[in-house]
């Protein structure tokens, strides 16, 4: 095997710690040396650049997206050498054998492509295997998706606590999954059927977990009005299961009503973390988010999955009663009302199925009212649901710049892409320029033009920080025999070029990445190079 060597490069190991010259010699995949003047096979001139290590994505749907495209291009390009998937409750595993057609038409909802894939696997263990089989270009920490639990052996769609036998059930799938390699397992408490889950049943699972020092990973309850009782639930969730720890996912404050509350959210993260209790969290730099349009709807709405949701949309008396309660709120659903909170004006088309909405993808929904010609929002609310069998995505405009700054500059952030490592393809268009954009945008914008972080603190925050809370021994830093997951930029030119209209649109400045000592990006191009693993 040949020596790379890098050189003439300024060196930000990951520890945080100021940068120093020195050339790198990569051998077998990792780092060799680090020593002045070294010479080998093949070197790369980093002059004027920095090198620092792979930049790890805490939170990441990705999984989704590699039994159809495997390239990972989206992720690569931004310098992303490893990717935490199985995120929000959402994994590809395990899945009942009875279930895999519901399963199917499930995700098909977002992602088309999944109505015709030939699912090999049912258990965490035959996934795990599954994935280690693929020729991925980056590498992939697996987690075990709640929902995906609760559906191959607890209550599934209905509204109610499980039997103590499909309790039992359910903590046997955690711990096959837990045993196959997964570093732990994830929530998406807003998303139906986990918004029915108690706070008991979890911290039962996350026991399991705990037992085999596994992570709680949470897309909370509610990131708005009820943000703090949600972090709360959260800590009390890592408290009583006793789990290593415990990444809230994409943390933010939601809804200007709201704007400021990260603040006490961040104070409250703090105490916990003084008394014993380790809770970190993750976030993306970008003023809106992205999720499911029908996840606007109250909890009981979405009840019994995907045919019941569609009856619903279309009885005259339930349309009524969904209009009622999100313009009245009702304080007995602890449910997040995007609506009633932010209004229509606020919820942006990203994505969708049928060629009859196509034109209102980047539009708000007031503006769609208006162009399609419907008597006001909740018309074309109902029929954007019922035309698209509920496949719409959409980016919500509602956050605040200065608590995206407050959470960005916590000791107890992390950077996560909440996207998907996607190429350029009209098959399966990209829906935010998170995807895209999210570290190239803090390196960028937040440390360069506007000095929110020092470049050694946010590098640190994408690398060391996310290795440690993974517990990757051997990544996140340069240092000898570590893997070499390596990144090379121009500080002077680093930037997201992704915006809401085009975001499937590279970064600029990202000039190297390698991977297990493979280059994967060569002067700024793609490589087809795979030596991506799944990480255990």
């Amino acid at each position: 095997m040949y020596d790379t060597i890098i050189k003439n490069g300024k060196i930000i190991d990951g520890t945080g710690n100021p940068w120093y010259s020195s050339d790198i010699r990569i051998r077998n995949g990792k780092i060799a040396k680090i020593a002045p003047h070294l010479k080998g096979d093949r070197e790369i001139d980093a002059t004027k650049m920095v090198i620092c290590p792979g930049f790890i994505d805490m939170h990441s749907h990705t999984d989704f997206i590699l039994p159809f495209f495997n390239t990972m291009d989206s992720f690569i390009r931004q310098g992303i050498t490893t990717c935490v998937v199985g995120m929000c409750g959402s994994s590809l595993a395990p899945i009942h054998p009875e279930k895999v057609e519901e399963f199917k038409r499930d995700a098909s909802t977002f992602i088309p492509l999944f109505k015709d894939i030939d699912i090999t696997w049912h258990t965490f263990t035959e996934y795990v295997e599954e994935m280690g089989n693929m020729k991925i270009p980056g590498n992939l920490v697996l987690v075990v998706g709640y929902e995906n639990i609760r559906i191959a052996g607890g209550a599934g769609h209905e509204n109610r606590l499980p039997t103590s036998k499909e309790l039992n059930r359910m903590k046997e799938l955690v711990k096959e999954a837990m045993e196959a390699g997964a570093f732990g397992m994830s929530t998406g408490l807003i998303y139906a059927p986990q918004v029915y889950v108690s706070t008991e049943e979890i911290i039962e699972l996350a026991k399991v977990v705990a037992a085999y020092d596994g992570l709680y990973f949470s897309h909370i309850r509610d990131e708005g009005k009820r943000l703090v009782e949600a972090v709360k639930e959260f800590i009390r969730i890592v408290e009583e299961s006793k789990c290593r720890g415990g990444q809230i996912a994409h943390l933010k404050a939601s809804g200007k009503p709201f704007w400021g509350a990260s603040i006490e959210v961040l104070q409250i993260i703090e105490e916990a973390n003084d008394r014993g209790i380790n809770v970190t969290c993750d976030s993306y730099p970008y003023n809106r988010g992205c999720s499911s349009l029908v996840t606007a709807l109250p909890p009981w709405a979405r009840e019994g999955g995907h045919e019941k949701i569609m009856e619903r949309l279309q009885n005259p008396e339930d349309r009524e009663r969904i209009k009622r309660e999100i313009t009245q709120g009702v304080e007995s659903e602890r449910w997040e009302n995007w609506i009633g909170v932010n209004g229509f004006d606020r919820l942006y088309v990203a994505l969708v199925n049928t060629e009859k909405w196509r034109d209102t993808i980047g539009k708000n929904i007031s503006e769609i009212t208006i162009l399609k010609g419907k008597s006001d929002e909740w018309e074309t609310f109902f029929e954007l649901l019922i035309d698209e069998e509920l496949g719409v995505s959409i980016t919500l405009e509602t956050m605040d710049e200065e608590d995206i700054r407050q959470i960005m500059t916590s000791r107890y952030q992390m950077v996560g892409t909440d996207g998907m490592g996607m190429p350029k393809t009209s098959v399966l268009p990209v829906s935010h320029p998170r995807f895209c954009g999210t570290f190239p945008r803090i390196l960028g914008r937040y440390v360069r033009e506007e000095k929110v972080l020092a470049l050694e603190d946010a590098i640190r925050k994408m690398t060391s920080f996310p290795a440690q809370r993974l517990g990757l021994q051997d990544r996140g830093l340069l240092k000898e025999h570590m893997w070499a997951d390596v990144v090379i930029f121009d500080p002077e030119t680093v930037i997201d070029t992704a915006t809401y209209e085009e975001p499937d649109r590279f970064p600029e400045g990202i000039h190297y990445v390698m991977i297990n000592g493979e280059t994967v990006v060569e002067n700024g191009k793609q490589m087809k190079r795979y030596p991506g693993k799944v990480l255990r």
